[in-house]
């Protein structure tokens, strides 16, 4: 297989629709979804995670979280990743896609009050590849393997 690659993805991109759809092979994405992650010793441990995939180069692509501090672990650590997020004109389509699948409101006030901070953060992140998203866009109609 080709050398795995790192997708960090902002919420509603589409990562865990890539990797359970029928997009790919099963086996071929993984979505290390953060928030299954202890957060006492986060992000070390999901970094660990990340590593310890990456070491068993079993997945074409591994999609992570967006979150500062694991952008920031992937830069120190010297982890390839491309940042994937969506343009900050599309706060109301990325609303809505919270709205459909169900997040719950303190979810979407959080991403609804903090969207132009966030979207500023990660056009600006160094040291990786920048993915921006334009309308309907999605990870499973851009990315092709």
């Amino acid at each position: 297989m080709a050398h795995t690659i790192v997708v960090a993805g902002f919420p509603g991109t589409g990562k865990s629709h890539f990797v359970n759809g029928d997009y790919v092979p099963d086996g071929f994405a993984l979505d290390s979804d953060s928030s299954k992650f202890d957060k006492g010793n986060f992000p070390a441990n999901y970094l660990a995670h990340i590593k310890e995939e990456l070491r068993k180069d079993k997945a074409a692509v591994i999609f992570v979280s967006s979150h500062r501090l694991v952008r920031e672990a992937l830069r120190s650590q010297g982890i390839p990743y491309t940042l994937a997020y969506p343009n900050k004109t599309l706060k109301i389509e990325y609303i809505k896609r919270f709205i459909e699948r169900g997040n719950d409101d303190d979810f979407i006030d959080l991403l609804y009050n903090n969207w132009d901070a966030w979207i500023s953060e990660c056009s600006n992140q160094k040291g990786c590849t920048h993915l921006v998203m334009n309308t309907g866009d999605y990870l499973s109609n851009i990315l092709k393997f």
